[in-house]
Formats: C-alpha cells, structure tokens, sequence
C-alpha cells in the first residue's frame, strides 16, 4: 500500500455509524457556491482501452470471423471445421505453401472430393465466430473473402449464413467464377424475417469436386456510421453514452507485448487489412489488427474524444531495450507515431495518415511513455524516459509528456532525471478501501508537482480475490453494487481535484462473458456475440461524466458516511452535486448552498441505489439503473435522504 493512502477523517466503522450519528450533530453536507475553488480539467473523464477479454477482436471491433487469416494457430486451423454431404468428402488443411502475400503467410485448402450425385452435393468450411455468429432479421452482411482455384475448378462458391447443422439457411449469395490467382471477392448477405440468434456458423461452399485455397474470409454487420472495418454498434453507443474527453490507447499491455517482437507496432497495423499480419497479444489469444492506429484514431474522432497517445518505451514483459543507442530506433519509431498523427500531409507520416484517409491532424495533448514501467526491475526507466522526453520535447515542445511510474510508486522507482508533466497512477482496490481512502486523499498531494492521470482504476468486491489472480475467474465478469459505491467514492475524490488530477478512467473497459473469453475482472461493460450490458458501475461514471461542470466547488461534510463532491457549470450557473452513500441505512443530510440567495425550487435528482449484491447481467441487463425523479422546496439550505447503498447526482440551478 503506497505511503498516500490516507486515513479516512472520520474512522467509523459502518455498523456504528447511525448510532454515532444519533448521538452527533445533524449531519450535513456544505457547498461553497461563492467562488469556484478550480477548474475542471476539460480532459478529466476519459476511456482506457486494451486488447483483453476480447475488447477488440470478438467486442467493439466488428469482424464476426475468428481466425478470418488462419494464423491463430500453426498446427490447426481453429474455428474452423469441414462439413460434407451426398457424394462430395471436404478436408481442410492449413497451407503455407500458398500465402496470400508476405503479411498473410498460411491459407485454407479445401479440399473436395467424390462425386456430386446429386444436386444436394456439397463440400463445405464453416466459422463459428466468436461464441457464435449473430443473426439479426432484415439485416445486411458484409462477406468478403480472398481466393484461389487449382487447376480444373473454377467455382462457383456459395456463401452462406446457417444454422449450425446446416438445416436453416438464413442469408445467402454466390460467387460465379474464382480465378487460378489469389484475387478479393465480396458478397452481401440479406437476411429475412428470420429469428434474432447468435447460434449461427458462416459457411462456404462449392458444389463441385475440386480444390480452392482461402484467405482473410471476412463477415461484418452493419457497423457505427456504416463505416468499412469498423465498430459494432451497440457497444460504441454505450462509449458515446459516457461523454468520454479522451481514449488512451493502445493501452497497457497489449502496448508492451511479452516480448519486443509481439509488442504494438503500430506500422505494421495500417493501410489494408490484407497487409496486417496480426500478432499474439499478452493476454492468451492473438490480435488481428484489424482495430490498427488509424482505426483508433477514428475510435476517437466517433466520441468526440482526444487521443492520449502511448508509444512503446523499450519494455516489454519478458525482455527490454538499454537505454542509449539500442533505444534510439524505438525514440524515432514514437516521433513518427507522433508525425503521423500531427504532422502536415507535405511530412513523411502525414502523407500516409492522408492516404489512409484523413488529410486533417488529429488534435495530441499527451503522449505517455511506455506502460506501468514500474515492473522493470532493471531499473532503466528513468534513463529511457529522459530519452524519450527530451526527443519529444525537441521536436514537440507543446506535447504533455506522462511517466508511468506515479506517486502511489515507491520512490525508487519513479522518474527524478526529468519533470514529468503528469505521472499515471494505477488502482485497483476493494471497495472499501477506496471508501476508507477516498476523503482527503488528493487534497494532500502537492500542487507544484507533476499533474496526475488516474490511467487504470477499479475497484473490486472481496478483498482476498485480486482481479489479476485466477480466482476473479470464478467471479462474475462485471461488478456488483458494492464495487460501484467504492468507484463513485474514488470518482468523487478525483473529481474534488480536477484541476490536478487532469484525467481518469476506468479499466477495463470491456469483457466478452462467454466462458473462457475473459482473463480479468471486474469489467466494465459485458457482451456476448448478441447482446451488450452496462455494470452498475457503468452507470455510476455515466451519471458522473454526464453531469459535471467546468468550475470546482469546495464541498465539505460534518457528521456523514456520505461522501460528496460538487462542479458548476459557469455559463448556466447550474450545479451539480454527487452523493456517495455506502452504508446500508439511508442518510439524512443538511445540504447548504453557500454564496447564493436563491435556487430555483425544482431540481432533477438522478438515483442508481440496490441491494449491494445487485447487479446486471446478459440475463438481466438493466436490473440496476438510475432513476431520474423531481425534487420541489429546493432552496440554499434543504435536507436530502441519499438512499442505503445509493450514489445520486443532484442538479440545482440559479
């Protein structure tokens, strides 16, 4: 526990605190309306992505084909399997001897064999997607496949959405003729007044005795503005429902990679998907790169965001690059990330990001360096961040510079050599230490030092079950209502410091529930193949990302377990106030508005209050929502009930 964590003001423990409260003066919370006490950081909420329980490939990335280029596995063409019947045989086999081109280097072979005896003759190679493949009715697919026929068959294909026995058809097409070199074929599927389903297989098929080879077979559903390789939709509108000001990305270790070679390199992710290799990610499975830096960038460009950019800083899990020369090809690898976001379309990387299509720059504030580097035990941070620094801040003196190393650090580890302008703290937590921990806990950090980017946090319900240990996989994927208590209190004390803690965001941010698809809990958001779900915890950032001012008001609380904090709007005057209530019992509290003669008489009150165990789930996806409800006699001193185990977000206005 790092020497910042701070002993709660009032040390009660729960089962006491309506007897104390009995016994104490009437509790009540006080609101400095005077004078603003700071600004809040236009990029304080935000989003942090990586690639982790299926966040990207099998989450918002689109693509519904696992293993669409047969590289998943070296010894097996996984997810995928042969089907045959009347007359023909299929056999399947993984070939190198015939790639795509030097990025794809293995293909599918399908091999049919026999006789068509008859018009229900068919050799088939079927997907199962990831945990199935979803069928919505009336619904257009986007197929599209590379191929090549040997000698003597020349098609056609059928291409195919069906039930996973083959009975039902739900959408179907063709291609006539298929050449003898590699060339893409795109087809699009329609369905009809189908069932809505996810128990579904995407098949191809030939009607003929013959062998065809295949490459990146690809299936996408209508995405976010229909854009091509991109988003699925439910899962962005649940991002763009959270107002976030920034993603981070690519994110934590999925940036680092296990070794230099399966790190993000983010070359190797642009241009067509045709030239992406993918590579093996840190968390179990391989990546596709379908979601590459550009698609990224338009991630963010689709929120509304501005991208927080981490560049690769010599680390990776199981090897590292030494300080000095052996570092320079990576400084000047993050220069040209840099100009490839920023830099004129007459620049080297600015003209590719054109021909990527985006001749704008994209908008950088903040790039960090590497990624949690506090586990190098080396020790080489500090000198691989000063060689980064002074490279950006040579070339890039308006970039904002983060270590990853923060105060919540040992002090060995951290950076002494340069300034950071912010340093990244990672947390997660139990919930009831980030209630205990909460009050005071960055009112003490000093103010002329480095700014604060809270990059990961979390909080999480036992104690005993961390979320990196293989227990949390027993646990449900997303939180519960006690973990949203504990991440409203640690947003409330962020937020009280939004002018110093200058960004926050939750992680991870998504969780693929089928089992097996998830490395880590909790999570954020929950989705299988069909539906999507928020956490309780979801809901609470919503409600405080949805509500929050540009003014800090001073927000203080006498005789209460409920913890506050309390923003302005300063062109409407609007106030919003949140109330964290971890207890068990409702709390009456005196809320007095200081420095106003008035309010207006009404105000919105939004509620997401339950049971602590309470949450959602794919079954159950909205059991725990806010509600939103009108409160009259508002006045610069009313009293308010915060509802047992509640989190609320009061919106007063002048």
């Amino acid at each position: 526990m790092s020497s910042l964590l701070h002993p709660l003001r009032h040390c009660v423990p729960v089962a006491l605190l309506s007897f104390v409260t009995l016994c104490a003066a009437e509790p009540s919370i006080t609101i400095e309306a005077g004078a603003a006490a700071g600004k809040v950081s236009p990029l304080h909420a935000g989003l942090m992505t990586e690639e982790i329980n299926h966040c990207y490939d099998g989450g918002l990335y689109a693509e519904l084909v696992q293993n669409r280029a047969f590289l998943d596995d070296a010894k097996s063409p996984v997810h995928w399997s042969p089907t045959q019947n009347a007359g023909l045989t299929a056999a399947i086999t993984l070939d190198p001897s015939q790639p795509l081109n030097d990025r794809i280097t293995t293909s599918l072979r399908l091999d049919a064999r026999g006789a068509a005896t008859s018009p229900a003759a068919i050799a088939s190679v079927a997907n199962d997607g990831f945990w199935g493949i979803p069928i919505q009715p009336h619904t257009n697919y986007q197929a599209s496949f590379y191929a090549k026929a040997a000698p003597g068959f020349s098609g056609p294909i059928l291409v195919s959405i069906q039930s996973p026995n083959g009975d039902t058809t739900y959408a179907e097409g063709k291609v006539l003729r298929v050449s003898g070199e590699w060339k893409p074929y795109e087809v699009t599927l329609t369905t009809g007044d189908v069932p809505t389903t996810m128990n579904a297989r995407y098949v191809l098929s030939v009607k003929q005795p013959g062998t065809v080879w295949f490459s990146l077979v690809s299936l996408f559903p209508p995405t976010w503005n229909n854009q091509p390789n991109g988003f699925r939709k439910d899962l962005m509108q649940m991002l763009v429902d959270m107002h976030p000001k920034f993603l981070r990305f690519p994110g934590g270790n999925y940036l680092e990679g296990d070794t230099i070679a399966t790190r993000f390199d983010w070359k190797k992710t642009l241009g067509p998907i045709s030239q992406r290799s993918g590579h093996q990610g840190p968390w179990e499975y391989r990546s596709s790169e379908g979601l590459g830096l550009m698609e990224f960038l338009q991630w963010c460009e689709d929120m509304k965001a501005e991208p927080v950019l981490a560049v690769y800083a010599g680390y990776s899990f199981r090897e590292q690059v030494k300080p000095g020369p052996d570092l320079e090809p990576y400084v000047k690898d993050a220069l040209d990330e840099i100009e490839y976001l920023t830099g004129p379309t007459s620049s080297k990387w600015g003209g590719e990001r054109a021909k990527d299509g985006h001749p704008e720059p994209f908008k950088l504030t903040y790039v960090e360096i590497g990624n949690e580097d506090f586990f190098d035990k080396t020790g080489s941070y500090d000198a691989r961040f000063a060689q980064f620094y002074d490279a950006i801040k040579a070339h890039y003196p308006q970039l904002q510079c983060i270590s990853t190393v923060g105060f919540e650090q040992p002090d060995k580890r951290r950076v002494h050599s340069r300034t950071p302008d912010a340093v990244d703290e990672h947390y997660y937590r139990a919930a009831d230490e980030f209630v205990k921990v909460a009050p005071g806990y960055y009112e003490k950090y000093d103010r002329k030092g480095p700014k604060i980017f809270v990059g990961e946090w979390a909080a999480f319900e036992d104690p005993k079950i961390k979320p990196w240990t293989k227990g949390a996989r027993n646990q449900p994927p997303t939180p519960d209502m006690r973990a949203a208590i504990g991440d409203a209190a640690w947003m409330a004390a962020m937020e009280r410091n939004a002018d110093h803690v200058v960004m926050q965001c939750y992680a991870p941010l998504f969780v693929n529930v089928n089992p097996g698809a998830y490395q880590w809990r909790p999570n954020l958001i929950g989705y299988d193949a069909l539906k999507s779900f928020g956490s309780p915890s979801y809901y609470a950032i919503c409600m405080f990302n949805q509500n929050i001012g540009d003014e800090i008001l001073k927000a203080s609380s006498t005789d209460t377990a409920v913890q506050t904090s309390a923003t302005r709007d300063s062109k409407t005057g609007e106030i919003y106030l949140k109330l964290v209530n971890p207890t068990t019992t409702a709390q009456k509290v005196a809320i007095n508005v200081k420095g106003v003669t008035s309010l207006v008489s009404t105000a919105a009150a939004i509620t997401l209050a339950a049971d602590p165990l309470a949450t959602n789930s794919i079954v159950e996806p909205t059991k725990v929502v806010p509600v939103t409800t009108s409160l009259s006699d508002v006045k610069p001193g009313f009293s308010y009930e915060v509802p047992a185990t509640g989190i609320v977000v009061l919106k007063l206005k002048r």
